[in-house]
């Protein structure tokens, strides 16, 4: 499984990509809509692994 950090830094790389697509063409160009693909993608992922984290049972 990933790493928090690395899955955060994923995270966050992304959306400033996101950002910067969004400036520069506006938001409904497909590179920014393929983009915010991949951050709901990473987004999701995030949750999915805390969400497993948190309900892990501690002994």
């Amino acid at each position: 499984m990933i790493r928090d950090d690395i899955l955060r830094q994923r995270l966050e790389k992304a959306r400033q990509k996101l950002y910067a697509l969004q400036a520069k063409h506006g938001f409904s160009h497909a590179s920014v809509l393929r983009q915010s693909v991949i951050l709901d993608n990473l987004i999701n992922q995030y949750n999915r692994h805390f969400y497993i984290k948190e309900k892990k049972p501690t002994a």
